[in-house]
């Protein structure tokens, strides 16, 4: 009796460890699914942040833009040529040029988003603004990173000079001017005419020169011509306009001058003349 008291309660045992398997399998499979889904989430949050990351230095593309504007674009314009897409050094080949133009200088301490209107101290802080808030404005499906071509354009010279004082390599020297001698034949191809043989001339001896350990030309050697501001302009025209009103409020005051004293001239005499009589 005693045997079979012992083979039930082991039975008993047995089928009541069977049942407890799956309940625990089941309450440990969405713990898991849970695990999986943070992995998961933690994986595009990471894939997201390193897609913000976008290797095309802001500052060092600004350079670039300032040095083409300054120095090589006047003449271009003299020249009455335009610019092909598909030269490297056109406008739309700037990865930041779009919100570079949304940026507004308004006083010396405020700097004015275009896309939001919000206002920063600095323009460092607007930059800052444009990576975290208008990163989709970006177009970074082609690379289009103008600070890869500051090696020949000489980037250096309108950024901090001072920390740039650097030996000659002859080897960036020698890679810097196989670089802008290339935009200048992708730029200016001489077989299109006299205009783009002059351009072509002209981008040599203004950038590709200088790009020499042996003491050669300086940058830059034909200088820069800046174009006349709307600014300038416009104050110009206020100055024409205001001009002639200037002229005519002298006027009227010398006439009134003149008039005022004519007057007391002629109270003067009549009154001598009451005294004679």
């Amino acid at each position: 009796m005693e045997k079979w008291s012992k083979r039930l309660v082991f039975m008993f045992f047995c089928l009541s460890v069977c049942i407890q398997i799956p309940y625990v399998s089941s309450s440990t499979a969405p713990l898991q699914g849970n695990q999986g889904n943070k992995e998961s989430s933690a994986a595009r949050t990471f894939k997201l942040e390193d897609a913000h990351v976008v290797r095309c230095s802001r500052e060092r593309s600004r350079a670039a833009w300032k040095v083409i504007e300054e120095y090589l674009m006047p003449f271009v314009e003299q020249e009455r040529y335009k610019i092909s897409s598909g030269c490297r050094l056109h406008p739309d080949n700037d990865l930041y040029r779009d919100q570079e133009q949304h940026k507004h200088h308004v006083d010396i301490n405020e700097w004015r988003c275009g896309y939001c209107r919000k206002n920063f101290y600095e323009e460092k802080y607007l930059d800052k603004h444009f990576d975290n808030r208008h990163f989709d404005l970006l177009n970074t499906s082609h690379s289009r990173c103008l600070a890869d071509l500051c090696g020949a354009l000489h980037c250096d010279l309108v950024m901090d000079s001072s920390l740039h004082k650097t030996k000659c390599n002859p080897a960036a020297a020698a890679r810097n001017k196989h670089l802008c001698e290339s935009l200048a034949d992708s730029c200016f191809p001489v077989s299109k005419g006299p205009v783009t043989g002059r351009l072509h001339e002209f981008f040599l001896r203004q950038f590709c020169d200088a790009h020499t350990c042996s003491g050669g030309p300086k940058p830059f050697p034909k200088g820069q011509k800046k174009r006349t501001s709307m600014l300038y302009i416009s104050l110009s025209i206020l100055t024409l306009m205001l001009l002639p009103l200037f002229y005519f409020f002298i006027y009227l005051y010398q006439r009134g001058i003149k008039s005022g004293s004519q007057e007391l001239k002629r109270i003067s005499l009549s009154g001598r003349k009451k005294k004679s009589f």
